[in-house]
């Protein structure tokens, strides 16, 4: 990380000095609290995030213009913006508060119904899409590029191949990538989540409650939101989920590029990801391969 450690102490600071009205609220860390943000109870209906490095941070006033403005307009809740901290002599970036959303990661087993899981999300990516996107952020480094085209990772992914040269049928997964950098979103931009991924997604009552951390959303291509395609789902509700999305053949292309392109880099050492990361993404690129085989 290149700043400061972000700890209670810091952020009991920064709400003490910045809003005093919220000062006497108990501060603790959130279980699942993210690696891009940090995030903090305060009392028992807000949170606090704080960018964990200096390429995070031009998501917060992103977040604060955008998400009042997409709430409405979507089917789940999203995360609802109090109020914008500013950086200071110790913390050197903006930092949000937010209102606390109950629920539980999206985990599997905590899904009691995996195609209605797939519908509903579905419904609110289409819902998302359909957002008037005049105005809206396009890809950068704001959000790594998500929404744009797949050629800035074209080199990583080559040398990912390479560093797993004999663990994984680099023939098949180069189809899978050209297949993906041939094709691009040739509709006008719209709004994408980015980061459609379990942890992102929360369960109540087995079923999906809300949708949270826009941080790397924008506007551009949707493809990169369909990760959660290979992540999450299989078997029926992986076909209920393609079935719901209405979007063309490049585009499924493009998300198995997105989707395979993380996998590896994840898989090659490349992504500072934990072992049982790491074991996961071995998995996602047999899904992924396969689903190219099925459907060209």
């Amino acid at each position: 990380m290149d700043g400061p450690m972000i700890d209670t102490a810091l952020v009991r600071r920064l709400v003490a000095t910045q809003f005093p009205e919220w000062s006497a609220l108990p501060i603790t860390p959130v279980e699942f609290g993210g690696w891009d943000n940090r995030t903090f109870h305060l009392g028992n209906e807000m949170t606090v995030r704080l960018p964990s490095a200096a390429h995070y941070a031009d998501q917060v006033a992103k977040e604060q213009r955008w998400l009042p403005i997409l709430a409405p307009q979507l089917p789940l809740p999203i995360p609802v913006p109090l109020a914008m901290g500013h950086p200071d002599e110790i913390y050197p970036w903006p930092w949000s508060i937010y209102a606390w959303r109950d629920g539980q990661t999206a985990l599997a087993e905590r899904i009691d119904d995996l195609s209605a899981f797939a519908r509903t999300l579905a419904a609110f990516l289409e819902a998302l899409q359909a957002v008037d996107a005049s105005g809206g952020p396009p890809p950068g480094p704001h959000n790594f590029f998500r929404g744009g085209s797949l050629q800035v990772y074209d080199e990583q992914t080559r040398e990912a191949l390479m560093r797993l040269d004999g663990k994984v049928d680099r023939r098949l997964a180069m189809e899978v990538w050209e297949a993906a950098l041939s094709t691009s979103w040739e509709e006008a931009p719209v709004w994408f989540h980015g980061d459609v991924a379990y942890g992102n997604l929360l369960v109540k009552d087995g079923r999906l409650d809300a949708v949270i951390d826009f941080g790397t959303s924008g506007v551009g291509d949707p493809a990169c939101d369909l990760a959660i395609t290979w992540h999450l789902f299989e078997g029926e509700s992986r076909e209920v989920f393609r079935r719901s999305r209405l979007l063309d053949a490049g585009t499924w292309a493009r998300g198995r590029g997105w989707t395979l392109w993380k996998a590896l880099i994840v898989a090659a050492g490349m992504a500072g990801a934990n072992p049982e990361d790491r074991k996961k993404s071995w998995q996602i690129i047999d899904e992924v391969l396969a689903d190219h085989r099925a459907w060209t």
